[in-house]
């Protein structure tokens, strides 16, 4: 059984770009083996580096399977004439590829027709991966693709050389004008030229890495090492972790080596968040700290090379962070002299979005948004300051107008807080007050994904609400709602994170509300007669929150997609109360009686929803003297007690113990299914059973839509 590889070598792929791509190809390759029948399950190994995306499939079949079928064909009546074979016979033997006489008669439920037993010869893998390769390469997702050559030639970057072999053959292929051939590239410096592929398998990484190219594991590995090795030479000290940024420099190199720089100590005196931006985000060094977690004056840069011996290479990074450090330290300085609460009014000539207005009109919005927040928090006895927001909320944008900023945009948001904290914000403030401003402006941008932490503090937490409500409202209202994969203003970020803050600070904050405060914000602004007219805004919003609410307790809690669905479909509306359910109704679940109850539950919406289409009422209130049956009566009396208590322990939010209340209903209601008809002939008698259905199913439903549970039993037809 032979070995496939492809490797696709380009011009330099920007690193955020590779790991995507390369998990994209191997999946289509592994699809594209087992689509064709040249593999099952295929074991399909990947190399990627700047310069190369390739695959490895091992031990795939040499060619596909034949496929022997037996088709149908005209009627016998239609084939014979007189005993001798018609047209129809002919054409027939001709498609099947057989002779006349190897025609079969079968017997179909419309009659006796020809049949003809046909043998499709399986193509070679050669054949195959020749023929449909290429369309697979063309349809990676890239975020951007580059254009030359011909029109429709696309790919993310330049391709230089292809390689496509099945063990030591070479399948003749083209991609972009570029054919396959058994000859790769190594290291771009370091290697003596081309690389001669003697066969697909190990025999290729061999002759990569003599080329002085690895893997990404290699990699990684060689990069952790040489960071240990260099940071031992200072007493105490190691290097921060960073994934993002170890991620970064592996898909930066092929052979990676380190050095370790220094810079002067005069520069710790800016603040750490602004040296490790410069160095992270600009220069795509690694901090060095000491065993508390102080920064040092060293840095670690990584380079695509087998060292720097002469410190040539070192002496360059140095005199580059050096620069970059003496421009943040201008720009710090030159901030100071006009503190954060002169620049309020300077965000009157920044845009926040052409058709939202400028940031001082967001900023004005969210000082309003951020005041209502604040007081349904109070009404719920949950502390918070609203002035303490209310501050923040007033300065928060004010540091896009600083020059540290416009020079290193990923530190919005944490300049402002840093700015707050030195600066006099009003006369008189007392320290803590003050301190308590700046980690709400500081916060404000929080979480940035998923895995971000949400602000520290309740203020925080409602100026970071307010703040991405604010822009998630005005974007719905404008119509630039995310389809597909398509969300160029990042809403759906912006809506989780609202989430995750509700859900971690345990806000008392419903959709409804956050998505009607909102929109009221906007009353009367210019930027309400650029909203189109006729779009129900607040189902919309409550709509797209339900979605990222959804998203948050399957993909971040982990609840079961039908748990998820029962909930939601109860109440979508407030983020703490969904997830207290949805914790009591994965706990229940095991329960025998809770999945009879769900079943009698979807039984019970089948019934009433055929008895809807059928034109079938239902009984206006429930009347007694029409229960006749002794297991109707018993249910019938049944549900308001039960229905009390429950009542009783929603208002306490003791789902888990409600939902066991609901779950003894079992009994009563199963009986009632053995035994009573509902419908009936007698429309008085029908009507009434239809609505003591419709009861048990609207008391019931205020935790969760049982019906949504999958259950392993076989559900039970309509009665």
């Amino acid at each position: 059984m032979p070995d496939f590889l492809l490797e696709i070598g380009c011009e330099e792929i920007p690193a955020r770009m590779i790991d995507a791509a390369a998990l994209d190809l191997r999946e289509r390759l592994g699809r594209l083996l087992e689509d064709e029948r040249l593999a099952t399950n295929p074991p399909v190994s990947h190399l990627e580096s700047p310069r190369r995306l390739a695959v490895l499939a091992q031990g795939i079949s040499p060619a596909q399977p034949d496929i022997t079928e037996q088709i149908v064909g005209p009627p016998v009546s239609a084939a014979f004439e007189d005993g001798q074979p018609t047209a129809a016979a002919h054409a027939f033997a001709r498609k099947a590829g057989v002779e006349l006489r190897n025609l079969e008669r079968v017997a179909t439920a419309k009659g006796e027709r020809l049949s003809a037993t046909m043998t499709k010869r399986g193509r070679t893998a050669a054949e195959v991966l020749s023929d449909l390769l290429p369309k697979q390469i063309q349809a990676i997702a890239w975020p951007k693709n580059m254009y030359w050559r011909q029109p429709g030639e696309v790919f993310v970057r330049p391709v230089r050389w292809l390689v496509a072999m099945l063990d030591g053959e070479v399948i003749p292929m083209e991609f972009d004008g570029i054919r396959a051939g058994n000859v790769s590239r190594g290291h771009r410096i370091l290697s003596d030229g081309p690389v001669a592929i003697p066969a697909a398998g190990d025999a290729y990484r061999k002759a990569l890495e003599a080329a002085k190219v690895l893997g990404r594991e290699a990699r990684e590995r060689q990069i952790e090492n040489a960071l240990d090795t260099l940071t031992r030479r200072i007493a105490g000290a190691g290097w921060r972790k960073d994934r993002n940024l170890l991620d970064t420099v592996v898909n930066l190199t092929e052979w990676p080596a380190a050095i370790l720089g220094s810079f002067d100590r005069e520069f710790l005196e800016l603040p750490e968040e602004v040296l490790v931006t410069v160095m992270r985000d600009h220069q795509k060094y690694f901090a060095v700290e000491d065993a508390r977690g102080q920064l040092l004056p060293h840095f670690l840069a990584v380079l695509n090379t087998d060292g720097d011996p002469e410190g040539i290479i070192r002496h360059g990074h140095e005199r580059v962070l050096r620069a970059r450090f003496n421009d943040a330290r201008f720009f710090w300085q030159t901030d100071q002299k006009h503190p954060l609460r002169e620049r309020t009014h300077w965000l009157k000539n920044v845009t926040f979005q052409k058709d939202l207005g400028s940031y001082y009109e967001k900023t004005l919005r969210i000082q309003r948004l951020s005041s209502w927040l604040c007081e349904i928090i109070r009404q719920s006895d949950q502390a918070v300051r609203p002035g303490i927001v209310h501050k923040a909320a007033y300065l928060a944008k004010t540091d896009l107008t600083t020059e540290l900023v416009k020079e290193f945009t990923e530190l919005q948001g944490i300049v402002g807080g840093l700015y707050a904290r030195i600066q006099e914000l009003d006369a008189g403030m007392r320290k803590e007050t003050q301190e308590l401003i700046a980690e709400t402006i500081y916060d404000q941008y929080k979480p940035q994904s998923m895995e971000d932490s949400v602000p520290r503090t309740v203020e925080g937490a409602v100026l970071a609400v307010a703040d991405k409500t604010d822009t998630v409202a005005g974007m719905l209202a404008l119509g630039f709602e995310p389809s597909g994969s398509r969300d160029p203003f990042a809403l759906r970020r912006l809506a989780n994170g609202i989430v995750k803050i509700i859900a971690e600070h345990k806000l008392p904050v419903r959709f409804s509300q956050l998505a009607e405060d909102a929109r009221e914000a906007y009353r009367g602004s210019s930027a309400e007669r650029k909203f189109p007219a006729g779009v129900d805004f607040v189902a919309s919003m409550r709509g797209f929150f339900r979605e990222r609410l959804e998203f948050y307790l399957t993909d971040r809690l982990d609840f079961k997609y039908d748990v998820v669905n029962a909930v939601l479909a109860a109440d979508a509306d407030d983020v703490v109360d969904a997830i207290a359910r949805a914790d009591a109704v994965a706990k229940v679940r095991p329960s025998p009686d809770f999945e009879s109850v769900s079943i009698a539950f979807k039984r019970i919406k089948n019934i009433l929803r055929q008895a809807d289409a059928a034109g079938k009422k239902r009984a206006a209130a429930l009347d007694l003297s029409l229960i006749e049956e002794a297991h109707e009566r018993e249910l019938a009396s049944r549900i308001p007690q039960v229905a009390e208590l429950v009542a009783a322990l929603r208002r306490e939010k003791n789902y888990e113990q409600a939902l066991t209340e609901i779950s003894k209903l079992r009994p009563a209601v199963d009986s009632f299914f053995d035994k009573v008809m509902v419908m009936v002939e007698n429309e008085p008698i029908r009507a009434n059973r239809l609505q003591l259905l419709a009861t048990l199913l609207r008391e019931f439903s205020t935790i969760a839509d049982f019906s949504e549970i999958v259950t392993e039993t076989q559900e039970p037809q309509p009665s």
